[in-house]
């Protein structure tokens, strides 16, 4: 058997890095790198020791999402004829994804699709993402769900419930491995001076929270900032310049707050780990806090997300500044409501997810997620 792990961004290496490992052990793995975010695919590709077998460089300064997918298409097929893999294994709700799912079905060749069955139900928010993630699940043979809401969602769009293997999110399994690194390692993270001040976490870079929104949340973000001067508030600022020039035009000279470039894997995990309270646009984030307990703002109207709303610890803050102001002041002004959350188990996964999807895709029997 023949497996090939497309991946393209950094939350895909992150999501897929302990299923490469899984793979390798067992079966012939071909690892194909597109190039999508190159910079930050690069980190995360080094920090997992992934060196891709295939390389192909898809994306350049401007481009549309219809070139990239046409130069998606054109350079998967070229590989995949190459290749001729038994499996086509990607992850998630990006382009690459996409299109390297549609590449294989178009050559009859069997895809699995990591992370599936996410949705908000609304295929403009986020976008393209939910269209991705949701017209892959037409064309996939087996649906790794992460959880038993996953499941349902997929369900309920007629897929059938033989295909679908629910597995936890490779998330946690990613976190098992990234936090034994930086205990080994803890001099190579990348953090910045606290003052001795506990770190609350803010990440923004979801196209829907771009423009006048971005400028909102700026807005709020300073006054929380004098509000709460006892934090230290850590923004690791996207390279994307549609974040990147508002945010450091107006939230430069904050001295509480420290805009820092974007981490790696391992510093972002620390940075966790050690906040009290996480402000975010992030899909990952949601996912990765709960392992440390931590509660998480989301600045989105919708969520594919609904676990961590509903065990607890997350917030749906929705983009207008006095809505995240108010879910933020609930957290920070209830102590007893952030301690309650160190214990409970992460509702995304157990670290078993990797384990359990290359044994699925070998024909083996599973115990199935039921977090």
């Amino acid at each position: 058997m023949k497996i090939m792990v497309v991946m393209g961004t950094r939350p895909e290496v992150i999501k897929l890095a302990p299923v490469v490992e899984a793979l390798r052990k067992q079966v012939d793995t071909v690892v194909c790198a597109t190039g999508q975010h190159r910079e930050m695919l690069a980190q995360a590709l080094d920090f997992f020791g992934i060196v891709p077998d295939i390389s192909v460089e898809t994306m350049s300064p401007g481009s549309s999402l219809n070139i990239l997918c046409a130069r998606l298409l054109t350079e998967m097929d070229a590989v995949l004829a190459r290749v001729q893999p038994d499996w086509v294994v990607v992850q998630g709700d990006t382009t690459t994804a996409f299109c390297a799912g549609l590449a294989a079905f178009h050559r009859g060749i069997r895809v699995a699709h990591v992370e599936a069955g996410l949705r908000t139900g609304d295929l403009n928010n986020p976008f393209p993402e939910e269209a991705n993630r949701s017209l892959l699940g037409c064309i996939v043979s087996r649906h790794f769900a992460p959880t038993q809401l996953a499941r349902q969602n997929l369900l309920r769009e007629g897929i059938d419930d033989a295909k679908i293997v629910v597995t936890g999110n490779t998330v946690v399994d990613a976190i098992n491995m990234a936090r034994n690194a930086w205990q080994k390692a803890p001099d190579s993270l990348v953090l910045p001076s606290s003052d001795g001040r506990e770190p609350i976490l803010v990440t923004c870079h979801r196209r829907e929270n771009f423009g006048d929104t971005l400028l909102g949340i700026c807005s709020v973000l300073r006054t929380l900032c004098s509000r709460y001067e006892q934090y230290q508030w850590v923004f690791p600022v996207h390279l994307n310049p549609a974040v990147r020039e508002p945010v450091l035009r107006e939230l430069g000279n904050i001295p509480n707050l420290a805009l820092i470039e974007p981490v790696d894997y391992p510093s972002s995990l620390y940075l966790i780990s050690r906040s009290v309270l996480v402000v975010s646009d992030s899909g990952g984030i949601q996912e990765e806090a709960p392992t440390f307990g931590v509660p998480v703002v989301v600045m989105r109207s919708h969520t594919e997300r609904r676990e961590g709303v509903d065990a607890g610890f997350a917030t749906l803050a929705g983009q207008r500044p006095e809505s995240i102001e108010a879910a933020v002041v609930e957290w920070l002004d209830d102590g007893e409501r952030r301690r309650a959350l160190r214990d409970r188990p992460n509702p995304y996964g157990d670290g078993r997810a990797a384990e359990r999807m290359v044994a699925d895709l070998q024909g083996k029997a599973i115990e199935a997620f039921n977090g």
